[in-house]
């Protein structure tokens, strides 16, 4: 079965009554995870963004805390996870100054995570290219807030 467009699924459900519209979102609710948590974000945490951002950090630290650290292997399993999940989190929010925080912090909690990363190659490498898109995503960013974040990275660099 090939998807609809988002403009054609768009004009569908404008026909829609309210009714079916709030069962047409529980069950799609009903079927992957992730569409469980952006509705949980779209209904519950987009009016409050830097509760959003804190609850996310929380969950970082965690995941940090909880990495297996007997060998490099699995340390670069559990980064990518916490990696991944930050994309995931940051792609829910859209917005770009949440997306650039949250990869700040993630930085900074791999910079500061002992076995040091500057032993492993690969590493080393997903650091520093985190940082580049760090960089690369602060230049669309306001004035002002390119220069606070541009602080923030050159204390990372």
């Amino acid at each position: 079965m090939k998807p609809a467009s988002v403009k054609e699924l768009k004009t569908a459900l404008g026909a829609r009554s309210h009714k079916e519209l709030l069962e047409l979102c529980s069950r799609l609710a009903r079927f992957k995870k992730e569409n469980k948590e952006l509705l949980t974000y779209l209904l519950f945490e987009s009016a409050n963004e830097d509760g959003y951002v804190l609850s996310i950090k929380q969950e970082i630290d965690e995941s940090f805390e909880a990495i297996n650290t007997r060998s490099f292997f699995f340390i670069k399993k559990s980064v990518r996870k916490i990696l991944r999940n930050i994309k995931k989190y940051a792609r829910y929010s859209n917005r770009k100054e949440t997306e650039v925080d949250l990869l700040l912090y993630f930085c900074e909690k791999l910079k500061e995570f002992r076995p040091s990363i500057k032993s492993n190659t690969t590493l080393y490498n997903l650091y520093q290219r985190q940082l580049d898109a760090i960089e690369k995503k602060i230049e669309k960013l306001p004035e002002d807030l390119q220069y606070d974040y541009g602080v923030e990275l050159n204390n990372l660099l």
